[in-house]
């Protein structure tokens, strides 16, 4: 891999600016280089000037917190550890960039939550405000094991969501290679015979045209699902449209009692996390809210955050918000009245994280036979087009001998 550049800004020992470009395998070898040359690093940036917006993933995140955590709790100073972290040889490049701009920047004496909301977007808002209330707390070890806890159980249940459609993924693109393989490879051999009969029932005359279609036009379909792909998402990124797909997603049979208890898990461990570290309950809604996953939810919250700022119970203002199962708002409602909140939030969050994960299994081993029933259908069709005429003739040649 080719060293990268740095172009830096450093002080010698008389205070005197130096400027230059050094090349250097990290941020922390070039501090080391200029340190041996009796200067110091105030800034530095890759020579392209170019910092990765990229967002860091949940596996990531987890990763980070943990490794954070563990080193902070055994005693190591906060700029020991970020400088460990950012030497893993397991990490991507554009990770170990935005953890060496965080260790610069903390180097600079900026605080941790500062120095990683300047990263772009890197980091999540929920992190930054998590770390922001354990830096006034003195708690930075303990709040960040708990979020590596947090973005574990994340990982883990999106992972079990996508291994989890692998299969009727597989099953639809399966449904899609049949039916091009039978009207682009099978029904042509058909056409000879069903040229000499007079009339043709009309599924066999769909089943012709469509063959026909992909035989001579195939360019032209193409083309058409690519502007009709294209077309939906621009219809879709629509924001009053994208929030109307959200609330019709609560509104389908069986899958949208599924995805409110997905939802409200989400929330619920998001809710539990800041409000056990400390944050006002305001700023938890306002960073909870976005960890939702469902912009028809989202907005629902103006006004939860408007009735608790009036001094309503968190309980109700939740009770109104149109997605969330009964479940949240009633152990909301125990915990406030038992002054045992905090543990209740957990409480819930552990039991809609099992609910959620079993809900995610009733929704692929629902989806999963409606697949192959709409297999059976596409292709019962097909077989019925092609024998249907075969049928009638041979009725009609058995008639014509009989009379």
């Amino acid at each position: 891999m080719k060293v990268p550049s740095y172009k830096y800004k450093a002080r010698d020992i008389d205070g005197k600016k130096r400027k230059g470009l050094l090349e250097a395998p990290n941020e922390d070898e070039l501090y080391n280089k200029l340190k041996l040359e009796g200067l110091y690093l105030e800034k530095a940036v890759l020579a392209d000037g170019q910092r990765s917006k990229k967002k860091l993933k949940t596996k990531a995140l987890s990763e980070f917190c943990r490794q954070l955590g563990t080193l902070l709790g055994a005693g190591v100073s906060l700029v020991r550890a970020l400088s460990i972290i950012s030497q893993e040889e397991s990490l991507r490049l554009y990770e170990k960039m935005i953890y060496e701009d965080v260790l610069r920047l903390i180097r600079q004496g900026i605080s941790l939550s500062d120095a990683m909301e300047q990263q772009n977007g890197a980091f999540p808002d929920l992190l930054i405000n998590m770390i922001k209330a354990a830096q006034e707390s003195g708690s930075m070890d303990k709040t960040a094991m708990r979020m590596a806890v947090h973005y574990e159980k994340d990982y883990k249940l999106n992972g079990k969501l996508k291994n989890a459609m692998i299969y009727p993924c597989i099953l639809l693109v399966l449904i899609v290679l049949v039916v091009i393989f039978i009207v682009s490879f099978v029904i042509p051999q058909f056409s000879d015979l069903f040229s000499q009969m007079e009339e043709l029932p009309l599924p066999t005359r769909v089943v012709l045209g469509v063959s026909d279609a992909f035989q001579y036009y195939w360019y032209f379909i193409l083309a058409g699902v690519a502007v009709v792909v294209l077309v939906i998402k621009g219809i879709f990124s629509i924001p009053k449209v994208h929030i109307w797909k959200d609330k019709m997603k609560l509104r389908l049979p069986v899958f949208g009692k599924l995805y409110k208890v997905i939802y409200t898990a989400r929330f619920a461990r998001t809710l539990s996390s800041l409000y056990s570290a400390g944050l006002p309950i305001v700023l938890a809604l306002q960073v909870g809210r976005k960890t939702v996953g469902n912009s028809y939810m989202d907005q629902q919250f103006d006004e939860v955050i408007a009735q608790v700022r009036a001094g309503g119970n968190l309980s109700a203002a939740l009770k109104t918000v149109d997605g969330f199962v009964n479940k949240l708002s009633s152990t909301i409602m125990i915990g406030e009245e038992t002054g045992s909140l905090d543990s209740m939030l957990d409480s819930i969050s552990d039991t809609l994280d099992y609910e959620s994960e079993i809900a995610i299994s009733k929704m692929v081993t629902m989806l999963e036979p409606v697949l192959i029933v709409v297999m059976a259908v596409i292709v019962g069709f097909i077989m019925i087009a092609v024998m249907l005429p075969i049928y009638d003739s041979y009725s009609a040649i058995e008639t014509s001998a009989y009379n």
